[in-house]
């Protein structure tokens, strides 16, 4: 297998991880989910409400379904950096999320 195609099944493979701990999330606490996914309530009734079959389908998909949300310094600096006080880090992390707009449908 060529380095591409082991690229294309780790992204497939990554996809099909992430809808079914998507799915499982949301099952499990809605709210809780949504806001750790940073979904809307229309995406996530959608993507909790996904068959087998079209999990397989979207998990296929050359192109990575997760979004990674840490985008600025300040955010990404937050989760990283040591600090004396870690329950402090992470609710700073938490607050900063927060304030993120969920994703939507385009």
């Amino acid at each position: 297998m060529d380095r591409s195609s082991e690229t294309l099944e780790s992204i497939r493979e990554i996809n099909l991880s992430y809808i079914m701990l998507a799915q499982r999330m949301l099952r499990e606490d809605k709210a809780v989910g949504m806001f750790r996914l940073g979904l809307s309530a229309e995406l996530a009734d959608l993507l909790a409400g996904l068959s087998l079959a079209q999990i397989v389908k979207l998990a296929s998909s050359d192109q990575l379904l997760c979004l990674f949300r840490f985008n600025d310094h300040t955010m990404l600096s937050a989760l990283t950096q040591t600090t004396r006080h870690t329950d402090v880090g992470s609710t700073h992390a938490a607050i900063l999320l927060a304030g993120q707009p969920a994703e939507q449908f385009a």
